[in-house]
């Protein structure tokens, strides 16, 4: 059974003409004389296409458009206009109508709209249906985690999928960036493209340069065929470049060019390729401290960063560790056929009190050499030695705590508080900044306050009570 479509017209000779020759073609077809009918059949019928006249007594076309997208916000409209109003109809598609045809209606013409805006509203349709599916209770497809951190990382992902805007991801090494694109790609509608991931940081300039742009035959001594690059093979997809700010200066002004003009040139070709590719990139480093120290080109980074997403360290969301551990446990049984059922309190204490320099990975590496060593069916602490060792050898000297006197004056709590924060984020001003919920600037205030920024660079120098060692 084909789709179904809503005609609405309040000439009955034109919506009657245009359910005829719809129906024939063997689509579904309901017809409205205005707008507040249309409004009340499209909430029963919930047609997969509109085809509504734009001129019309009481509401308009755009009038009932905007409600549409209100109501069937993934269901196109097609206007329908005299040549006297093509003016309104291409306003219509400014504010997201589908395409228009002026009347009298060029059959062939209507045909084919027919099809692209049935295909339109499916692609978007399975988009949504992805969207679902991906949007386990544990997290957003497989980011695994319901923190306040991480539901800011779904709600960034979800934004910024919608689009074909670059995207620059960052965060500490083991914090699942390349997981973060392949959500993007697969919440996005260039999920049936290809998916192609390069790490910058593994490979000399040359090399980088023939793996992103391709190489004609004999552009350098081993170039014996041509051979396409990344750009090319991720064409109607995603490429992600991890570790960018590790490229070559040279090879970022390249790659700056093509993110402008959608274009290069193989190394030693002639001729520009155009490619339509959604570029994500990826960097361990904090993209302005890398800006700073001249390894990151501005203009590239500003190129990039029209959407950051910014990925939490997992000590800053450990109430996620216990989910994170359910879902490895469901990969590991079924990769080792284990049958190990859940972990216990003590074993998860172990884990949460853990700070993982490593991230996800880290816990990912330790989970699963536990399930293969589990000869049960739950993980308790002796599947975790040397994790359970570490916790009872430093037990009652918690690196995220503070302890301090009844008595002690608030502004020497504030300070002490505030620069034990400092130090858990390795001195790291803008990390520490965000922890607390204050801004950059505050804290260079304080630390200026407290005599404790070099009087030249402005840098924290620390001091060196144990509070404050980093």
């Amino acid at each position: 059974m084909k789709p179904a479509i809503l005609v609405v017209d309040d000439e009955e000779d034109n919506r009657l003409a245009l359910q005829t020759i719809l129906a024939d073609w063997g689509y579904e077809v309901e017809v409205a004389a205005d707008g507040q009918d249309a409004l009340k059949k499209a909430s029963v019928c919930r047609p997969a296409l509109v085809i509504t006249d734009l001129v019309m007594p009481d509401m308009d076309g755009m009038g009932l458009m905007g409600l549409l997208q209100n109501e069937l916000p993934r269901t196109p409209v097609i206007i329908l206009t005299g040549f006297a109003t093509v003016d309104g109809a291409v306003a219509a598609m400014r504010q997201g109508a589908y395409d228009y045809l002026t009347k009298p209606v060029d059959l062939d013409r209507l045909r084919i709209l027919v099809e692209k805006a049935l295909d339109k509203g499916r692609d978007l349709q399975e988009i949504v249906t992805l969207r679902r599916r991906l949007k386990h209770v544990w997290g957003l497809g497989r980011l695994i985690g319901q923190s306040k951190p991480m539901q800011e990382v779904h709600r960034l992902i979800e934004m910024a999928a919608a689009t074909p805007a670059p995207v620059l991801i960052y965060g500490e090494t083991g914090t699942g960036k390349e997981l973060v694109a392949h959500t993007l790609h697969e919440l996005s509608s260039r999920s049936s493209g290809p998916f192609l991931a390069v790490n910058c940081a593994a490979m000399p300039e040359t090399l980088l340069e023939s793996e992103i742009f391709g190489h004609e035959r004999g552009a350098f001594t081993d170039a014996r065929d041509r051979r396409e690059g990344c750009f090319e093979l991720a064409h109607g997809g995603t490429l992600l470049l991890d570790e960018v700010s590790e490229m070559h200066p040279g090879t970022q002004a390249k790659f700056l060019r093509v993110l402008q003009d959608g274009s290069f040139r193989r190394l030693g070709g002639k001729s520009e390729i155009r490619v339509d590719v959604r570029v994500v990139a990826a960097t361990n480093k904090e993209p302005l401290a890398a800006l700073q120290a001249g390894t990151f080109r501005e203009d590239l980074y500003y190129r990039l960063n029209v959407f950051s997403i910014a990925l939490p360290a997992l000590r800053h969301r450990a109430e996620d560790i216990p989910l994170i551990v359910a879902g490895f446990l469901e990969e590991f049984n079924v990769k080792y056929d284990r049958h190990v059922k859940g972990i216990d309190d003590d074993a998860t204490k172990i884990l949460m009190g853990h700070t993982w320099p490593g991230n996800v990975r880290e816990l990912r590496n330790v989970v699963e050499r536990a399930v293969i060593q589990c000869k049960k069916d739950v993980l308790t602490p002796v599947h975790f030695p040397a994790f359970a060792k570490k916790r009872l050898e430093s037990a009652g000297d918690d690196d995220e705590s503070l302890t301090v006197p009844i008595g002690m004056p608030l502004r020497e709590v504030e300070k002490r508080f505030v620069l034990r924060t400092l130090a858990s984020e390795r001195n790291n001003k803008t990390r520490a900044a965000n922890r607390l919920e204050i801004t950059a600037k505050t804290l260079h205030n304080m630390l200026h306050r407290w005599g404790l920024l070099d009087a030249h660079a402005g840098v924290f120098r620390g001091d060196n009570s144990r509070e404050h060692v980093s």
